[in-house]
């Protein structure tokens, strides 16, 4: 399990390791939180925390009654891979 945390002031989840951060980033306007940008630093690669951050930043997502859209192509590829998580898209982003 990573620790991901929310960090509302730089509008991302992240787990830090180190000097190293791993992100997802969003924009949240009204209801509605778009996915813009997910990066993993190498040192961090290949140990889920893609995962654990997306799926982190959706679990805050259905918990606050958000929509999503996914602009950053991994959130995307996530929730085709996860199609009980489509049902949180916003009617713009299916």
């Amino acid at each position: 399990m990573h620790d991901v945390r929310h960090n509302q002031q730089e509008s991302r989840f992240e787990v830090v390791a180190g000097d190293d951060v791993a992100h997802t980033d969003y924009e949240r306007e009204g209801n509605t939180l778009t996915m813009v940008h997910t990066e993993v630093p190498e040192s961090m690669e290949n140990r889920g925390i893609a995962s654990a951050l997306v799926r982190t930043a959706l679990d805050y997502a259905e918990s606050e009654k958000l929509t999503v859209v996914p602009r950053c192509s991994y959130v995307r590829a996530y929730i085709e891979r996860h199609p009980e998580r489509q049902r949180l898209l916003a009617p713009t982003a299916s």
